[in-house]
């Protein structure tokens, strides 16, 4: 006979009770969801390093490989939106599992792609992957995170995309330069990496507490409360002009760095993206512990050098130049997008936070996929050089809006915060030296009192 296991007094009948963090299997689980992340993110920057083979290959415009890349951004906004809650109640193993299926599907169609329809079939295919996963990798993640380390789960959902962008670059355009069939390899390899990684996610505990409930797919709601909005506007401008740049060096970045270098080596166009995403992972590990307004303002600025040191490369034609300002970009990018994320969502309401992430990520993926569709376009008509120095005096210009406001926003955040605390003193002084005010008549009261009662028994004694 079996023992029945009991359901903690607090879970409904009929949902099954969450595992618990400090067990064993949540441990391996956590660094399996964490593998599953990166693996994501690395897929999705692969891709990057290709693209110039698919120009060559298929003769495609700069125009279609933005849009091949754009509709990869969108498709994840889609999903994101539409299925980003629904591992809350059919659990984060099955959501992740689907995942995992249609990511390998996508890779698939990658190794066999035979023009442009492949292509975008193929990032459809993984943009609803991704999209599908983000929701069930966060929770996840922060569930499984060990009881000892409870930041852990924050710091590697944060980490995670930027080291997977890196990974993803780095290794397509190692297997571009100097392995045979590249456009069929990167993908193969990958594909056999989800498999793996599906054939293990049994091991992976349970941890969403509504699973065994209704089973309902509800969309995220956008909606910025109206008390918030100024503030918000302001931080969305960061995110708007860190993933113009992310959209910009992943789309067009590699070509652009192999026609600077007159080059064919391809590794230089994946180490491209990498360097970016490298100076993104470092600048977050240094600034987790700032305040959000702060780590905005030092993002933005770096992130206005960076794009003034492209701009100089771009002038002098120099590949040293662009190669070090993308590093330089990547801090600024990682910085800017650390604090105003962490800015953005502490605005509301916990209620009104899951309406607040959806509204950033909307800003986020339009940002990363508009305007590099855009700036593809007109590469196509007026080259690719005189489109990249206007699309980076652009992006400059939005970054240098953002920092003033971020800095305006920054400094009366600090005059009300010191109002307030003066405020408060005062408040507290006043009760003081009331409740000291109402002691003393209290006391003195008292004395009173006593005197007058002591003076009318003496003149009671003295009477005949």
């Amino acid at each position: 006979m079996t023992q029945r296991q009991s359901i903690p007094s607090g879970t409904p009948a009929g949902v099954r009770a969450p595992a618990s963090p400090a067990s064993p299997a949540s441990r391996g689980g956590f660094w399996l969801v964490g593998t599953i992340l990166v693996l994501l993110m690395l897929s999705s920057s692969a891709p990057s390093a290709l693209y110039v083979l698919y120009q060559e290959k298929w003769q495609l415009s700069y125009g279609m490989i933005a849009v091949v890349f754009g509709v990869y951004a969108v498709t994840v906004l889609a999903a994101l939106l539409l299925f980003g809650s629904l591992s809350d109640s059919v659990g984060r193993r099955p959501t992740l599992a689907v995942s995992l299926l249609l990511a390998l599907i996508s890779m698939l169609v990658f190794a066999g792609a035979q023009g442009l329809v492949w292509l975008l079939v193929a990032r459809v295919v993984q943009g609803l992957a991704v999209g599908l996963a983000t929701g069930a990798l966060g929770a996840a993640l922060l569930e499984l995170a060990p009881p000892a380390r409870p930041a852990l789960g924050a710091q590697v959902n944060s980490l995670g995309p930027t080291v997977g962008i890196g990974l993803g670059g780095l290794a397509a355009g190692v297997l571009v330069q100097y392995a045979p069939a590249p456009t069929a390899l990167t993908f193969l390899v990958l594909a056999v990496a989800f498999a793996a990684v599906l054939a293990g996610l049994h091991r992976l505990p349970e941890t969403a507490p509504g699973v065994g409930g209704p089973r309902r797919i509800v969309p995220h709601r956008v909606r910025i409360p109206a008390g918030i909005r100024r503030r918000f506007l302001v931080l969305a401008l960061s995110i708007v002009a860190v993933w113009s740049v992310g959209g910009f060096y992943l789309s067009l970045g590699p070509k652009l760095a192999l026609s600077l270098l007159g080059s064919t080596d391809h590794l230089v166009g994946g180490a491209t993206v990498a360097l970016l995403a490298i100076g993104a992972t470092l600048m977050q590990l240094l600034l987790v512990r700032f305040a959000p307004l702060r780590t905005t303002l030092l993002g933005l600025g770096l992130l206005i050098t960076g794009l003034g040191l492209v701009l100089t490369a771009l002038y002098a034609s120099s590949a040293p130049l662009f190669l070090l300002a993308t590093v330089v970009l990547g801090t600024g990018w990682g910085g800017a997008f650390l604090g105003a994320f962490r800015g953005l969502v502490g605005l509301g309401r916990p209620e009104h936070r899951g309406e607040l992430t959806a509204a950033v990520y909307v800003f986020g993926y339009l940002a990363m996929s508009l305007p590099a569709v855009l700036a593809g376009v007109l590469s196509a008509r007026y080259g690719l050089h005189d489109t990249a120095v206007a699309f980076m005096a652009v992006v400059a210009g939005l970054c240098v809006l953002a920092l003033l406001a971020t800095a305006r926003l920054a400094a009366r955040t600090t005059a009300t915060e010191g109002t307030t605390a003066t405020e408060g003193t005062t408040a507290t002084e006043g009760a003081a030296g009331t409740e000291g005010t109402t002691a003393t008549q209290g006391t003195a009261g008292t004395e009173g009192a006593t005197a007058t009662q002591g003076a009318t028994a003496t003149e009671e004694r003295k009477a005949p």
